[in-house]
């Protein structure tokens, strides 16, 4: 099996409208049971690594780049498996900050496919594992061939059925919850969290970032149940600062002036939630010493989060996705870059809340181009354009772009070097953005796969 043949194998397994990850929903009874399946064939490769599992609707991704840099600056081999990926199936498995080869992705899902098939005979009312059963148990028999120390594991989705969810952690982490993916996590506060706090495993501790209190009586009530010791931001350790620095204060002491290389505000609660994490799994014996605190954080990078790209016309991207993170950009956009002549160009999913984003978002642009990105899941232009004018009024200037190229390079040619561009509304168009910049290939035909 080549690399075209590995990623065509685990594309033909998607589900969720094409994406990598299916609705766990689908086979509430199975799914679990088929990743433990194909896990204890493959000798239980989860078992070979200390594990951070985080969950949460916004911030897990920034908050486990934050952790597994850290561990970096510690000296520990470290794997870190997250979703989605920006340009290439392979950034969802790195080992020590790099994606794994090509090569070694081919050789994984060879094994994997051949695990896979004995599955489906010795189990047909079960079926095939799914592209996100057999990626998560490909990510984790890479760390332990590699002899990866300390795997953080991010949720694909939900938590409790989700696949990730076989690995029995050191320390469980819960980002901020809110309303996302409700038509399968619930559409209350209290399902979603019931969702996302199955990670939660007897006896270990959680990390809980900031939480609505709907959603904090619901983590702490299943922590409670099972014993396991509950650390929250905002009772248990305390931030004071900037991206730029900031003060953090918990049960390891104060530790003075730190950055984050991540911008914006929201940052510094990912990043305390992080050293939270770490100084937890210190508690347990693995030696990260202050040094690699300070050194982890001030070089993470997660791209696609608040992330300038370039100067003068200033060009950021950034996935937000929800109505959350809209309004965590809109307040970025302000905090971090000040008062500028801004043009927005939206690619947004047909399955969010778009006029809700737009709510946000249109009353901070000067120009807002509606376009799409190449997913299948991409609203139409027509639909974000006519939010962006119920919400922005006659003052704001709407147009249409066929996709984020176009949009992007129309922007570019009527920016001031002043001016700020900002390209959001899902990774999707943010990848697309970094690659009509030349930042980024994308391997096309894993595109044209997922796409067809």
């Amino acid at each position: 099996m080549d690399y075209r043949e590995a990623i065509a194998y685990i594309i033909e397994r998607s589900g969720y409208d094409r994406g990598f990850v299916a609705n766990p929903f689908d086979a509430e009874t199975v799914g679990l049971q088929r990743t433990k399946w194909l896990l204890e064939a493959l000798g239980n490769p989860e078992e070979r690594f200390t594990a951070v599992h985080i969950a949460g609707t916004k911030g897990k991704g920034s908050t486990g780049a934050c952790v597994a840099a850290i561990l970096r600056a510690a000296g520990k081999r470290t794997g870190l498996y997250s979703s989605p990926h920006l340009h290439t199936f392979r950034e969802r498995v790195q080992i020590d900050g790099e994606p794994i080869t090509p090569e070694d992705f081919a050789a994984l899902t060879a094994e994997l496919a051949a695990v896979n098939s004995r599955l489906a005979e010795a189990r047909p009312d079960w079926g095939e594992a799914t592209a996100f059963e057999v990626s998560t148990a490909l990510a984790f028999l890479a760390f332990a061939r590699a002899g990866v120390e300390v795997g953080v594991v991010e949720v694909g989705l939900g938590g409790r059925l989700d696949a990730t969810n076989v690995v029995t952690p050191a320390v469980a982490v819960i980002t901020p919850i809110s309303y996302d993916h409700t038509a399968i996590l619930g559409d209350t506060l209290d399902a979603i969290a019931t969702e996302k706090g199955g990670i939660i495993k007897p006896g270990r501790p959680v990390v809980l970032g900031p939480q609505p209190p709907e959603a904090l009586a619901t983590l702490e009530r299943i922590a409670a149940e099972r014993g396991s010791p509950v650390y929250r931001a905002g009772r248990d350790w305390h931030a004071t600062g900037t991206d730029t620095g900031f003060d953090l204060t918990g049960p390891w002491g104060t530790i003075r002036d730190l950055r984050v290389a991540l911008r914006g505000r929201h940052q510094v609660e990912n990043a305390a939630t992080a050293v939270a994490a770490c100084w937890l799994l210190r508690e347990q014996g693995i030696d990260i010493p202050e040094d690699a605190i300070r050194a982890g954080l001030a070089a993470v990078h997660w791209p696609g989060r608040l992330e300038v790209v370039r100067e003068q016309p200033l060009v950021v991207v950034d996935g937000a996705h929800n109505v959350d993170a809209a309004a965590r950009l809109a307040e970025a956009l302000v905090d971090t870059f000040g008062q500028r002549r801004r043009t927005l160009v939206l690619g947004i999913a047909r399955d969010k809340d778009i006029p809700a984003m737009l709510e946000i978002l249109a009353p901070l642009a000067d120009r807002i181009i509606a376009t799409a990105s190449h997913h299948p899941r991409a609203a139409d232009p027509a639909q974000v354009a006519a939010a962006a004018r119920a919400a922005g009024g006659a003052g704001l200037a709407v147009e249409e772009a066929p996709d984020i190229a176009t949009g992007l390079h129309r922007a570019l040619d009527a920016a001031a070097p002043e001016d700020l561009i900002c390209v959001t509304g899902s990774l999707y168009a943010v990848s697309e953005a970094r690659e009509a910049l030349g930042l980024a290939q994308a391997d096309d035909f894993e595109r044209e796969l997922l796409f067809r």
